[in-house]
């Protein structure tokens, strides 16, 4: 990976990858999130590898796994593009068919599409599935498009170019306008306004301040963090790199639940990648403008999703939550001012900084 160092530089690499890339080669994206790697979905990936090339066809279909599309419970989930199509509960024995009749022949498997339960109805294409058909997927829908561990894939769908739009051409002022004017709300179940909490951080005089991604997601059963550090790890680092250079700080952390090896293992890898390409460390983008990000594992405790014990367990103590005579993004980690959002709130961010503020507002409250 060659250094970027200029947002043109950023865009000239972007258009380079997609001219790799023709969208109407057949494309075979199998969910390898959690949840269908319980469901044997690391078989399904190496069967369809093995098919494909059993069959000769290694320079004319793209094969990857990539992040958590939802709908968990029908794993594993494959998606076929460039036509959409779905195909749910797919198994190793299922594979041949695929590839002989969906890549080759353009047909249909039935007995694999989903059925509705009430009116017995298939719905071919991935939109129709009525799980998906009433979702605004403006962070998820992305998953099933790339794979986690390529940066390249992010690139391609348009990722960091937010970054590079608010390190050309905005002041830490407007970014936190915008931010503000959007009403995005702590997506961890607070809701407390994002831009109010930036803004008191950045107006705080102290010279070092923290921007924390709170991924210590412990309530059982929940999963809307996981999918997102597992599947699309960049969208949270570029919402954090944002978020520091928002508010003036130089240093992020990520807390994450340390069981979630996958989540830990793809966002690390991002991270690297991320600085590889320039896109985290000193300089970014020739804009002056340093960060740095450290991966923190958390030892399973509840309580540490709760913001003060969060930051307490980053210090290296007993997570535990201390009284808030003070908020902490005015005295939070190390005494310092702290911007702690969920991750979900993170990876609101780049599309709010590239779509505006009044579209954010026109999705809901």
């Amino acid at each position: 990976m060659a250094r970027l160092n200029s947002p043109e530089k950023l865009e000239k690499v972007r258009q380079k990858i997609l001219s790799r890339r023709d969208p109407n080669t057949p494309r075979i994206s199998i969910c390898a999130g959690a949840g269908c790697i319980a469901f044997g979905a690391s078989e399904v990936i190496a069967a369809f590898k093995a098919e494909i090339k059993k069959q000769g066809l290694q320079a004319d279909v793209d094969t990857k796994g990539t992040g958590c599309p939802g709908f968990c419970e029908r794993g594993p989930v494959v998606v076929i593009f460039p036509e959409e199509i779905c195909y749910l509960q797919v198994r190793p024995e299922d594979v041949a068919e695929i590839v002989s009749q969906t890549i080759k022949e353009k047909k249909i498997v039935d007995r694999l599409l989903y059925v509705d339960p009430t009116t017995g109805e298939k719905a071919t294409y991935e939109s129709d599935i009525p799980f998906y058909k009433n979702q605004e997927r403006n962070i998820i829908g992305s998953n099933i498009k790339i794979d986690p561990k390529n940066i390249d894939d992010y690139l391609a769908i348009g990722g960091y170019s937010a970054l590079a739009k608010v390190l050309s051409g905005m002041t830490s002022e407007e970014v936190v306008e915008e931010v503000k004017q959007s009403n995005l709300r702590g997506r961890g179940g607070g809701g407390f306004p994002a831009g109010r909490k930036w803004e008191g951080s950045r107006n705080a005089p102290d010279e070092i301040k923290y921007v924390i991604v709170n991924a210590d997601e412990g309530d059982p059963g929940a999963f809307m963090d996981r999918a997102l550090l597992e599947g699309n790890p960049h969208s949270i680092l570029e919402g954090l790199i944002i978020g520091g250079y928002a508010i003036g700080s130089y240093e992020g952390y990520i807390y994450v639940r340390q069981e979630y090896p996958l989540a830990v293992e793809n966002v690390t890898l991002a991270i690297k990648q991320a600085e590889a390409y320039g896109l985290i460390g000193k300089n970014i983008l020739d804009s002056g403008f340093d960060f740095t990000i450290t991966v923190h594992q958390g030892a399973g405790a509840f309580v540490c999703g709760e913001s003060t014990a969060l930051m307490t367990a980053l210090e290296g103590r007993v997570g535990e939550p201390r009284p808030k005579y003070i908020r902490s993004n005015i005295k939070g980690l190390w005494g310092k001012p702290s911007v702690l959002n969920n991750v979900e709130t993170w990876a609101n961010v780049p599309l709010i900084i590239n779509n505006g503020a009044n579209w954010f507002t026109q999705i809901g409250t």
